[in-house]
């Protein structure tokens, strides 16, 4: 697996109990690790969602909420943020209008890792890496949510986390 990181696995309580390589932690199906997410909005309330690149190991070419990776050993959630705002849409952090969505835990919100889930306010697309993602989309809640019902193929956490922070 390309990018082979090295990420903490956690408790049930999200304290570090050890290491494990990333593919490892797929190979083994394990969710007890973490991740960051963010979701860029403009002023319109349209999220912006790329498709993911066809070279991705998991999910190649679905949908996927704007920026998200894993949370390497020894790095918070907010290093990740930071980390992976550069390499995947090029924007720097302390430049940004960053707010904290809300904090998931596997067991209690049924989703992959233990994450936080952040929104970006931007009204330009982002300048995306390219190797990460090959098209993108501003649109509505509501539009995603049907997109995604009617069949479009999406990384398995968008769906939950569309409707957990922007279904009202």
């Amino acid at each position: 697996m390309q990018n082979d990181e090295i990420l903490d696995i956690v408790d049930e309580r999200d304290r570090v109990i050890g290491q494990k390589k990333r593919s490892e932690i797929y190979n083994q199906g394990l969710y007890n690790f973490r991740v960051v997410n963010a979701f860029v909005v403009n002023s319109l309330g349209q999220l912006w969602i790329p498709r993911r690149s066809a070279q991705k190991q998991i999910f190649p070419r679905c949908l996927d909420v704007s920026m998200g990776g894993h949370v390497e050993s020894g790095e918070t959630y907010e290093d990740a943020l930071q980390r992976e705002l550069q390499e995947e849409l090029n924007l720097e952090l302390k430049m940004l209008k960053v707010r904290l969505l809300g904090y998931l835990i596997p067991h209690q919100h049924q989703v992959s890792a233990f994450m936080k889930v952040y929104e970006i306010k931007l009204d330009s697309q982002p300048e995306y890496n390219e190797n990460d993602f090959i098209e993108s989309f501003w649109l509505n809640p509501d539009e995603l949510i049907k997109w995604l019902h009617k069949g479009e193929p999406a990384k398995s956490d968008l769906l939950k986390l569309v409707q957990i922070f922007y279904i009202m």
